[in-house]
């Protein structure tokens, strides 16, 4: 247990911060947690409502913790809301007020595949984001997920959605690789990045051990319920993604899908010095319904 420790969280309404939060309130840490939108208050935290993140209603309250995470992001732009908006002039937002408040610790949620060679404009502002943060001389830890599953994530609720419906639909051929990685194991690796020095200046993939396809993931999780599955034509699903904006998946959500894209579990389980959950366990559990 931790005592006298006080952290902050940005974006903290989604889904990865709720886990963290209430992981990081569990362990007696001191919580400042900051969003756009309002959110339930756990024991020993205060909330911060924002949507411009300014300066001046927010350092003198954050002054002197002992680190940012920074989870503020979004898998889909429009015309009002685009991911340099959010991803790198919000980062530097955030950056800024880790100066102004003498907080020394960012900690930062990127995405698998970001690199310098991406082509992807979801990646290239997560790899700027990524430039600014090391660049800013703050003590960083930046991490590059793979699906973070839970009871409530985004995918969960997608396929929980379909099942209600009596049918999943898979796009293209579901023999994409997926690298889960469950949210409890997450949170636990979060806190040590803060508290473990071996963390400084570095960055992860936060993936899990096992690589599943994402067919064989939708069989898994929907086993015992009866629902069909059918696959559908890749274009068809790029199609309605580029023309309905309330469609399922997004441009860019079918981009990260079909990548393929590998992490290092091994180094990550070097840093992280602990037990991972295994994600087919949890599948045949049923404890993500």
């Amino acid at each position: 247990m931790v005592k006298q420790m006080q952290i902050v969280v940005t974006g903290a309404s989604g889904f990865i911060a709720k886990n963290v939060r209430k992981f990081l309130s569990d362990n007696n840490v001191k919580l400042i947690s900051i969003s756009r939108k309002d959110f339930k208050k756990f024991p020993n935290e205060t909330k911060i409502i924002t949507k411009k993140y300014d300066e001046k209603n927010i350092v003198t309250k954050i002054k002197n913790s002992n680190a940012l995470i920074h989870l503020i992001g979004i898998g889909k732009q429009n015309i009002d809301i685009d991911y340099n908006l959010i991803h790198i002039e919000l980062t530097k937002k955030i950056i800024n007020l880790c100066k102004k408040s003498k907080i020394k610790k960012i900690i930062y949620t990127s995405g698998l595949g970001v690199s310098k060679n991406t082509t992807l404009g979801y990646f290239i502002s997560k790899y700027n984001a990524e430039k600014q943060i090391i660049n800013s001389k703050l003590d960083y830890t930046i991490f590059r997920p793979s699906y973070v599953v839970g009871k409530n994530d985004h995918f969960t609720k997608y396929l929980k959605k379909q099942i209600m419906k009596g049918q999943i639909e898979i796009p293209g051929s579901g023999n994409y690789s997926l690298q889960p990685i469950y949210i409890d194991d997450v949170s636990q690796i979060i806190f040590n990045s803060i508290i473990q020095n071996k963390f400084r200046n570095k960055i992860l993939d936060l993936v899990g051990s096992q690589s599943i396809t994402f067919e064989k993931y939708v069989k898994e999780f929907s086993a015992g319920t009866n629902t069909k599955i059918k696959k559908i034509n890749l274009e068809n699903v790029y199609n309605k993604a580029i023309s309905d904006p309330h469609s399922d998946f997004g441009v860019d959500d079918l981009n990260l899908l079909i990548g393929n894209f590998k992490g290092n579990f091994n180094k990550l389980k070097i840093f992280a010095d602990m037990e991972f959950t295994s994600i087919q366990k949890i599948l045949k559990s049923g404890s993500l319904f």
